[in-house]
C-alpha cells in the first residue's frame, strides 16, 4: 500500500516534487492533473488515475501492475522500460507516447488513441488491442504473440520485425503496413 495518502501526494505535487522511486501502490488519483510528472521507478501497482491528465509524465522504469488508468490522457509520456503487465489503459490518449522494452503482458488498449508511438523492443503477450488506432507506431522487434488486434488500426504502422505468432488480426486495417 501506498506510504503516502492521496493529499500528501497531491501536496507534494503541487510543491513540484518528484514522485520518482516512491512506494504509490493502491493510491487513487483519479481526475488529477499529473501533467509532466516524474513517477520513474515508482511503484504503482493497482494505481487508480482513471481520468486523469497524465500528458508528458515519466513512468520510465515504474513498475506499474493492474494499474487503472481507463480515460487517462497520456500523451506525450514515457513507459520505456516499465512494467505494465496487466495494466487497464483502455479509451486513453497515448497519441506520440514511448513504450521501448516495456512488459506489456496481457495489457489492456481497448480503444485507445495510439497514434505515433514506439514500441520498439516490448513484450506484448497477449495484449488486447481490439479497436485501438495504432496509425503509424512503430514495432521493431516487439512481440505481438497472441495479442488480439481485432479491428485495429494499423495503417501505415512499421511491423517489419515483431513477432506476430498466433496474433489475431480480424478485420484489421493494415493499408500501408510494413508487415513481417
Amino acid at each position: 500500500m501506498s506510504q503516502f495518502s492521496r493529499n500528501e501526494v497531491i501536496e507534494k505535487i503541487q510543491r513540484g516534487e518528484s514522485m520518482s522511486g516512491l512506494d504509490l501502490s493502491g493510491i487513487d488519483l483519479s481526475y488529477e492533473n499529473l501533467k509532466g510528472i516524474d513517477f520513474s521507478y515508482a511503484n504503482l501497482s493497482n494505481a487508480h488515475m482513471q481520468n486523469a491528465n497524465l500528458d508528458g509524465a515519466n513512468f520510465s522504469h515504474a513498475i506499474l501492475h493492474e494499474v487503472f488508468m481507463f480515460g487517462a490522457n497520456l500523451t506525450n509520456t514515457c513507459f520505456n522500460d516499465a512494467d505494465m503487465i496487466d495494466a487497464n489503459l483502455q479509451d486513453t490518449n497515448l497519441e506520440k507516447s514511448t513504450f521501448i522494452n516495456a512488459k506489456m503482458l496481457n495489457i489492456k488498449l481497448f480503444g485507445a488513441q495510439v497514434e505515433n508511438a514506439n514500441f520498439e523492443k516490448a513484450d506484448m503477450t497477449n495484449a488486447r488491442l481490439k479497436r485501438t488506432n495504432l496509425q503509424y507506431a512503430k514495432f521493431d522487434n516487439t512481440n505481438l504473440t497472441g495479442a488480439h488486434l481485432e479491428r485495429a488500426d494499423l495503417r501505415n504502422a512499421n511491423l517489419k520485425q515483431a513477432n506476430l505468432s498466433g496474433a489475431f488480426l480480424d478485420f484489421a486495417r493494415l493499408e500501408g503496413a510494413i508487415l513481417p
